[in-house]
């Protein structure tokens, strides 16, 4: 008997040290189906398919709860040469070619043809075999064929405009002979319209030979031009799984978003002072997988105001950009006057400050202590802490340790003493420490990105708490750079949505999740224009 389902994955569970990240997750595939798979960032998509493809990072962290089958038989899968042995594909977003190896080349690589000759005939090698130029070729145009390439077999991949080198990696995938399964993770990010549409096409012709396709994606029209089925994940739950024709743009889009939120009233101000204290005209940031292409935007002073959007959209590169951490150019206006690019320490003279998305690369110097974290800034840019006697300045050690005293005893910072190395305290604790360093030199505007990320609920809730209090009570100004976006709605006046390196929108923090839904995929212009269904 013929099965119905390709994959069937039941009641897949995973936690990281006790951090449930998958809950119970059902999902099915039919031979020939194109399945889009949704959800924000953080939602499970990742760690769903690195069980699927038994990655390492799974089994070494105490496996996974729940099974997997492959054409109805339960399969145990633990590594992804495995899963390609099973028949798994899958086609990157970051391309997995070699640019100086033909088209051929790339797509026959660790499966290459070889045909005897009289040495490996004599010494019954088959390492001595020659390559078969010919068979690999025709084997190459028979893929290439079937996705209607109508490029050479024989170019090379270097020559080749971005939307061919994806379509040769797929190529690649379907050249494979027991190929069942193809997983397209995010395979148009980085494509134009018209080669994002020859992929769509070229998805429909491989379902068409009976080839399932699992499409993750967060362009939901495209979902709604190919998908078959829709399966939406949010905080590692299954929302929904449903016929494509059963569903639109608009519910998918409140599906991936809506949550139970805590917007505190009480503590956001509602009403705020109209004049603008940062102006960005045509920001461009070069911050390579978060580039910022053409960003004008006015902050309020007094504002909370919060940059949101998908990995790799460019919302992280804004801070980075006004801090002069990336190549930038464009105008960005300070209290009227215009900031010099490209310099960090103009930028804290300009009294700003930044708590970077990177603490450990970036944000800390973890062999130092917390104490020397907490003062360094102001030590440079402002001259603090130091003992002036005629033209010799020297460190005022007793001066540093009594703040550094006070900075963790108001931000809560777990430690053994402010002598302690950074790189010895917990994620929370190194973010506090992150914190009270740009703090220390008394900011009128405050960069903050992703403050909460990979630290416990407790040491989030206080640095959200501070945030707020220094909004509220002190009248600072922050920009709060953040990927979830139930933090960005509990404490924020505006939330900005960036799409592709632009700002796809201005939302405040209850507006409907449809609307945050379709910003974030950048759908909302062509929903509200366009009238996507």
């Amino acid at each position: 008997m013929k099965n119905d389902y390709v994959l069937e994955m039941n009641g897949i569970t995973k936690d990281y040290s006790g951090n449930i990240v998958l809950n119970n997750i059902d999902l099915k595939v039919k031979p020939g189906e194109i399945h889009a798979l949704l959800g924000e960032n953080g939602a499970g998509k990742s760690t769903l398919m690195n069980i699927l493809f038994g990655m390492s990072v799974i089994h070494s962290t105490g496996g996974f709860k729940g099974e997997i089958k492959l054409n109805g038989e339960v399969t145990n899968i633990i590594s992804p040469k495995e899963a390609m042995e099973h028949g798994i594909g899958m086609v990157h977003q970051e391309f997995m070619l070699i640019p100086g190896f033909t088209i051929t080349e790339n797509i026959k690589l660790n499966r290459e043809i070889t045909r005897r000759n009289i040495v490996s005939s004599v010494f019954n090698s088959k390492a001595l075999e020659f390559l078969d130029g010919g068979a690999m070729s025709r084997d190459s145009r028979k893929a290439l064929d079937t996705l209607n390439i109508g490029i050479d077999e024989n170019a090379y991949v270097s020559s080749l405009p971005v939307g061919y080198m994806q379509l040769v990696e797929i190529a690649r995938e379907i050249d494979k002979k027991n190929i069942k399964l193809l997983v397209f993770d995010e395979p148009t990010a980085v494509l134009t319209e018209s080669e994002a549409e020859n992929l769509i096409n070229a998805m429909k012709v491989i379902a068409s030979h009976g080839i399932a396709i699992l499409f993750i994606t967060h362009r939901l029209d495209e979902v709604m031009m190919v998908a078959d089925m829709v399966t939406v994940l949010r905080d590692g739950n299954l929302v929904v799984s449903k016929p494509k024709s059963e569903t639109n743009v608009m519910e998918i889009a409140a599906l991936m978003v809506g949550r139970e939120l805590s917007i505190t009233k009480s503590v956001r101000n509602e009403e705020k002072e109209a004049d603008v204290v940062m102006s960005l005209r045509n920001l461009n940031v070069a911050m390579p997988g978060e580039a910022v292409r053409g960003v004008n935007l006015d902050i309020m002073r007094g504002e909370i105001i919060g940059i949101g959007g998908l990995a790799g959209q460019g919302k992280i590169g804004i801070a980075n950009g006004i801090m002069g951490m990336f190549e930038t150019d464009g105008e960005i206006i300070i209290n009227d006057e215009k900031l010099v690019l490209n310099n960090t320490i103009e930028s804290y003279n300009r009294k700003l400050a930044f708590v970077s998305e990177d603490r450990k690369g970036v944000g800390l110097l973890l062999d130092s202590s917390i104490e020397d974290n907490i003062a360094i800034t102001a030590i440079r840019v402002n001259g603090d802490f130091l003992k002036k006697y005629g033209p010799f300045s020297f460190r005022d050690d007793a001066k540093i340790k009594s703040h550094a005293e006070s900075m963790v005893k108001e931000l809560d910072i777990r430690c053994t003493g402010t002598k302690q190395e950074t790189r010895r305290l917990s994620g929370g604790n190194q973010q506090k420490v992150c914190l009270a360093r740009a703090l220390t030199i008394e900011p009128e505007i405050l960069l903050v990105s992703e403050p909460t990320r990979g630290v416990d609920i407790g040491a989030k809730q206080l640095i959200l708490d501070k945030l707020r209090y220094l909004n509220k009570e002190l009248g600072m100004t922050i920009i709060m750079t953040s990927s979830e976006l139930a933090e960005l709605r509990s404490i924020c006046d505006r939330i900005v949505i960036i799409c592709e390196g632009k700002v796809e929108g201005v939302l405040k923090p209850d507006d409907s999740d449809v609307d945050f839904g379709l910003m974030m995929s950048g759908d909302y212009k062509k929903v509200k224009v366009g009238g996507i269904a």
